[in-house]
């Protein structure tokens, strides 16, 4: 199953300025969301458009909800969920959506887990019918675990073992974060997979697939109230339970710079710089650290959210550079929005004849001109420009829009966030981004990672090269 990278769009504000489709200007109907008798979330957004829907189940819990030693363990779940449930045998579930005209797939991260399903919107009854049975009702042989433990073991390998890049993130994580789950991967550690167990899994299910822990969201060409009929027939069944208590998991302040080196064999060197970060938590009450996270996203879109930005220019073209071009991709992300703490990660590739050092140095030198100088008024009005663009074309897509709707919910933010986001960052201003790049890039709230190119094997073929940016999107599966 392909990985689906679902988040919000304002998380990559790079869309490139085509006309807008006319069907976009129409007046869609309003979101509207339910709670069920049994406390799980329905989230309903009519799009008359094509007779299509995408119905999503959003759960609150990922890998940041795992404990030592079963890392891993609701990437792993979401596997199984495919095996099968009391009424229907391993496999069948996605057969019977690909009967139905549909597609489907699932996707974990570190704050949730999805399941979706696009289908046409007159058979939308029958997925629901069937997602709600898998939700409550997970049930397969040890021998389905033992044989899909294997396949998300070869998984890890191929994603990031095989992967140079991908392991210096993943140690990169593990060094910057000490108290907060985030230092943990997705996938897992391959120890912890080895000896996870069917009992994990199953423990696992029972203790967060609860209602109260989960939403529903169908956008399409739907009627409302029979998509809420058919969510309390088969979703409100489901009996209520009470959502796990969580634990604050605070990650304490960092009291210097850390640097970790990885050796693996690759063509080329790699640096990640990643920055401590305020994280948006509102967009109805905004705080000073909720604008904050704003002005570090447009920053970040300034450094890198559009084709010839100025990361491009001046690391990659080597404009106004007395020593030329340092590196053969650079990158910039903010990822100010989960669960857990956020980050400011900033990534290059060494151009030939140049080191790491040598791009560390360019990249502290951007940050450093936009914290003497600001940026111009012409740069932020074409990153809020694209931002607008991007964003009707997600629209224009139920995918996008369920996508949307469904991270926000993780959030815990209102069904308008999109709206009140777009409206907050017309607002940033120069001064505002050069006040952030000034407060937020010193050293103590800095994790370096280098990528140490060692000797590929003999006869060895290099591994297809991720991209020079940071990943700081969605993952697995």
């Amino acid at each position: 199953m392909a990985c689906l990278s679902a988040g919000a769009a304002l998380a990559a504000p790079g869309a490139s300025l085509k006309p807008v489709p006319a069907a976009t200007a129409e007046a869609a109907p309003l979101v509207q969301q339910f709670t069920l008798k049994n406390g799980m979330q329905l989230i309903v957004q009519p799009d008359r458009r094509a007779p299509t829907a995408v119905h999503m189940v959003w759960v609150r819990v990922g890998s940041m909800d795992e404990v030592d030693g079963t890392t891993g363990v609701a990437h792993a779940l979401e596997h199984m969920m495919f095996k099968g449930s009391k009424t229907v045998k391993p496999g069948d579930f996605s057969r019977r959506v690909a009967a139905l005209g549909g597609q489907e797939n699932a996707f974990t991260w570190r704050d949730y887990t999805g399941y979706y399903q696009q289908i046409p919107s007159n058979r939308l009854e029958e997925v629901m019918k069937l997602e709600s049975d898998r939700f409550a009702n997970n049930l397969w042989p040890d021998s389905e675990f033992k044989k899909e433990i294997e396949v998300i073991k070869e998984e890890r390998r191929m994603r990031t073992d095989d992967q140079p890049r991908a392991m210096l993130m993943e140690q990169l994580m593990a060094a910057t974060f000490m108290a907060s789950p985030y230092r943990r991967p997705v996938v897992g550690w391959m120890s912890d997979l080895d000896s996870m167990t069917p009992a994990d899994v199953r423990d696992f299910h029972k203790r967060w697939y609860v209602p109260a822990n989960a939403a529903v969201v169908v956008v399409g060409d739907v009627n409302v109230n029979q998509v809420r009929a058919w969510a309390e027939k088969y979703y409100g069944s489901t009996p209520a339970r009470a959502v796990p208590q969580r634990k604050p998991q605070t990650e304490p302040t960092q009291i210097g710079v850390r640097r970790i080196e990885v050796k693996q064999p690759a063509e080329q060197a790699f640096i990640a710089m990643a920055y401590r970060a305020p994280s948006l938590k509102s967009v109805e009450k905004m705080g000073v650290e909720d604008r904050e996270a704003l002005a570090l996203l447009v920053l970040s879109a300034v450094l890198d959210g559009y084709d010839g930005a100025r990361l491009e220019r001046a690391l990659v073209q080597g404009e106004g550079q007395a020593n030329g071009r340092v590196a053969d991709s650079a990158g910039s992300s903010a990822n100010i929005m989960g669960r857990g703490p956020s980050l400011f990660m900033l990534t290059g590739v060494p151009a030939k004849g140049k080191s790491v050092a040598d791009v560390e140095a360019a990249l502290r030198a951007q940050i450093k001109k936009v914290a003497d100088e600001g940026v111009q008024e012409d740069e932020l009005k074409r990153v809020k420009i694209q931002w607008m663009a991007s964003n009707v074309y997600e629209r224009d897509s139920v995918m996008g829009q369920a996508q949307n709707l469904g991270s926000y919910w993780i959030q815990g933010m209102p069904l308008d966030a999109e709206d009140k986001l777009l409206a907050e960052l017309q607002k940033v201003t120069s001064d505002e981004v050069k006040a952030v790049a000034a407060k937020y890039f010193g050293d103590d709230q800095l994790t370096i990672g280098t990528l140490n190119p060692q000797p590929l094997p003999a006869g060895g073929k290099p591994q297809r090269p991720m991209s020079g940016k940071a990943d700081m999107g969605n993952s697995l599966h």
